[in-house]
């Protein structure tokens, strides 16, 4: 080999290593990104305007009574949560996106009871979910792959009693133009309106999470 191609050998290892070195950090940039997007910070507070005993949260929590006695203000810092009346992630549940919250009517709460709370995660790819009319997937089959401010005007039915959430998290409310009540509704099957926490079967709008 010639001193000429020597050199040329060297300079295409050369730039095939940083070519490669390149590549390798921008997956791991995306990695991280993707790592971020899923993180979440909640913290509540046992006052209004964020005074008093406090608790930080970035996770499920199905027990928050074992951190503080009540909670009447609550900061969500990064992701977005769902929190709940009951332990065990019962009772009435509010969405709460990155904000501040300085008391319960700004959640639309009635009282100052939080008990458990989910952290909400990132979906990757499109939103997709099949509502059924009838428990355990029967009757009239309807797909479902953005919003819908009312089931009755869409799919002209007033009740939901099963689903398949095939991508994405979504809200059921209880009432059209996203009022009332609201569910949580993650990727998975629920073969009767009780699996989401419903007391009825009554969905009146569908709403996509996509607020991290």
């Amino acid at each position: 080999m010639t001193r000429a191609e020597s050199a040329f050998h060297i300079h295409y290892i050369c730039n095939r290593f940083e070519s490669s070195k390149s590549w390798m950090d921008h997956t791991e940039t995306r990695h991280r990104a993707g790592e971020a997007a899923n993180m979440g910070k909640i913290i509540f507070y046992e006052d209004n305007n964020f005074s008093g005993h406090h608790f930080e949260c970035c996770n499920d929590c199905e027990d928050l009574l074992s951190r503080l006695s009540r909670c009447n203000s609550i900061k969500v810092e990064s992701g977005c949560f769902m929190i709940y009346e009951k332990p065990n992630y019962s009772g009435n549940q509010y969405y709460l996106k990155r904000g501040e919250y300085p008391d319960f009517h700004h959640w639309m709460g009635v009282n100052e009871s939080v008990s458990s709370c989910r952290h909400i995660p990132t979906e990757p790819g499109m939103f997709n979910m099949r509502l059924y009319e009838r428990i355990e997937f029967g009757g009239q089959v309807m797909d479902l792959v953005d919003d819908c401010p009312s089931v009755m005007d869409r799919f002209h039915v007033n009740d939901i009693f099963s689903c398949n959430v095939k991508n994405g998290n979504w809200l059921f409310y209880e009432h059209p133009n996203y009022r009332g009540k609201m569910y949580l509704i993650r990727p998975g099957e629920y073969k009767r309106f009780s699996e989401w926490g419903g007391r009825s079967a009554r969905v009146g709008s569908i709403k996509r999470i996509m607020d991290y």
